[in-house]
C-alpha cells in the first residue's frame, strides 16, 4: 500500500532535530527522503551520547528513520553540481543553515529554483530570514528563554525552568510539516514552488496560545504557576497516599461529580466554589480542602473512581512506566525495526493513523553515508567517477 506522500522526493540538508524530525514525519507518510550529511563529520547528533548502540547514538536514531544518507561536500564546485542534479529530480528541500549561508554558496532558493521551478524550500532558522535577529544562531534552549516559555514554567516561587524536551525544535518540525504540505497542495493547483520561512522563535511564540492571549487581553504579565492552570480550578497535581495524580476538571458539571467522588459534595453547592470563575478567585481556600481528601486513597484507587465518574485524571508516569502502559502498545507507539548494527532497535512510533494510507517504517535510520554510492549511480555517475569523488573528498 502506498503512503500518502508516495512519489515525493525530499532533499534534507538539515541537522540536529527540527528539520530531521520534520523530514522523518514526511518519510513515515511515504516520501522518499535523502539526508545530505557533511562529507567529514555528518549530522552532529551522531556523536550526541551516550547512550550509543551499534555505533549509533540514541539521539540520532530518534529523528532519522525512513531516510537514505548521502555524504556531500557542498563547498566544492563538484559537490554543488551533484546537489543541483538532486534538486532537479526533487520536490522539497529542507535546510537549517544560518541565514544567508546557502546564498553565499550559490545554493539559495533563487538559484535552486532555476534548476527546478516547482521546488519547495523550507528554510528553518532560529529567528527567521528577516528582522534584527535574522543573523543570530538560535538553539532550542535560547528560544525557550526568549519566547517567554521559561518565564511561565516552574514553581511559582522558584526559578524559570525549561521543558524537559527540546520543545521549540519539535514544534518547529511540526509547523514545517504543515507549511510543506500546504505548499505541495498549492503547487499541485498552480504548478508553482515557493520558499517557506519558518523560525523556532515564531513557532514557540505561537504555542503560547491562551497564556499570551490572556496577557494581550488584560495586560497582566503571566508568571509561573507550577502544575496549576491559570484559568481552570481544579486543574493540577494532587498528592495521594502513594504518589501524585493529575486531575483536570474542565467544567462545572465535572466539578460536581468530582466533589461527590471525593466525599465532599457540599463543595459544589457553595457559592464560592460552584462556578469555575469563583473557584479561580477562591483557589487558595479550595485547593487545601481537596488535597486533604485526596490523601486518603492511592493514585490507583482514585484513578478507578475518577474514570468511572468521567473525570479526566492521570497518574504521573516516569518514562519506563509510560512505555509499560497497555495503551502505548495498543496504539503502536512502541515499534521495533531491523537495523544492520543494532539488534531489535526499538523506536517511538508515529501518532498518525491514516485509514487509507497508513504510515510505514520502511527504512532504519541510515548509517553514515550508507546510500551515497547508490544515489550517485541513480544520478548517472559511474563507479570510476564515484571513486574519484571519494579521492577528491567530494563525498
Amino acid at each position: 500500500m502506498n503512503g500518502a506522500l508516495d512519489g515525493v522526493r525530499i532533499i534534507d540538508v538539515s541537522r540536529v532535530l527540527a528539520g530531521p524530525f520534520c523530514s522523518m514525519i514526511l518519510g513515515d507518510l511515504g516520501a522518499e527522503v535523502i539526508k545530505i550529511e557533511h562529507h567529514e563529520s555528518g549530522d552532529e547528533t551522531r556523536g550526541w551520547g551516550p547512550p550509543f548502540s551499534g555505533g549509533e547514538s540514541a539521539y540520532y536514531l530518534c529523528a532519522n528513520r525512513n531516510k537514505q544518507s548521502m555524504t556531500l561536500n557542498l563547498k566544492s564546485e563538484q559537490g554543488k553540481e551533484i546537489f543541483r542534479k538532486l534538486i532537479s529530480s526533487g520536490d522539497i528541500v529542507i535546510q537549517n543553515f544560518k541565514t544567508g549561508t546557502l546564498e553565499k554558496m550559490g545554493l539559495g532558493y533563487r538559484e535552486l529554483k532555476e534548476c527546478n521551478p516547482k521546488l519547495i524550500m523550507a528554510s528553518i532558522t532560529g529567528f527567521g530570514l528577516t528582522g534584527p535577529y535574522k543573523d543570530l544562531p538560535g538553539y532550542d534552549y535560547i528560544i525557550q528563554a526568549m519566547s517567554g516559555l521559561m518565564s511561565i514554567t516552574g514553581e511559582k516561587d522558584g526559578s524559570p525552568v525549561k521543558v524537559g524536551v527540546a520543545i521549540a525544535d519539535i514544534l518547529t518540525g511540526l509547523y514545517t510539516c504543515i507549511g510543506i504540505l500546504s505548499a505541495l497542495h498549492h503547487r499541485n493547483e498552480s504548478g508553482q514552488g515557493q520558499e517557506i520561512d519558518i523560525s523556532l522563535m515564531d513557532c514557540q511564540v505561537s504555542s503560547l496560545v491562551n497564556v499570551a492571549s490572556n496577557y494581550l487581553f488584560n495586560g497582566l504579565t503571566p508568571g509561573r504557576m507550577g502544575n496549576q492552570h491559570p484559568n481552570i480550578v481544579p486543574y493540577q497535581t494532587f498528592p495521594t497516599s502513594d504518589g501524585e495524580l493529575v486531575v483536570a476538571v474542565g467544567n462545572d458539571e465535572q466539578f460536581r461529580r468530582f466533589a461527590a467522588v471525593i466525599g465532599r459534595p457540599e463543595l459544589a453547592e457553595q457559592q464560592r466554589f460552584k462556578l469555575n470563575e469563583m473557584r479561580l478567585l477562591n483557589k487558595e481556600e479550595l485547593v487545601p480542602l481537596l488535597e486533604e481528601s485526596l490523601k486518603t486513597k492511592t493514585k490507583k484507587q482514585w484513578k478507578e473512581l475518577f474514570d468511572a465518574a468521567g473525570i479526566p485524571n492521570g497518574p504521573i508516569y516516569d518514562i519506563a512506566e509510560m512505555f509499560e502502559d497497555p495503551q502505548i502498545s495498543a496504539r503502536g507507539m512502541l515499534v521495533e525495526m531491523e537495523h544492520p548494527t543494532i539488534d531489535g532497535l526499538r523506536m517511538i512510533g508515529s501518532p498518525l493513523n491514516l485509514s487509507r494510507t497508513p504510515v510505514t517504517m520502511r527504512k532504519h535510520p541510515p548509517l553514515y553515508g550508507e546510500h551515497t554510492d547508490a544515489i550517485l549511480a541513480q544520478l548517472g555517475y559511474d563507479s570510476g567517477q564515484i571513486d574519484k569523488f571519494k579521492q577528491n573528498k567530494m563525498i
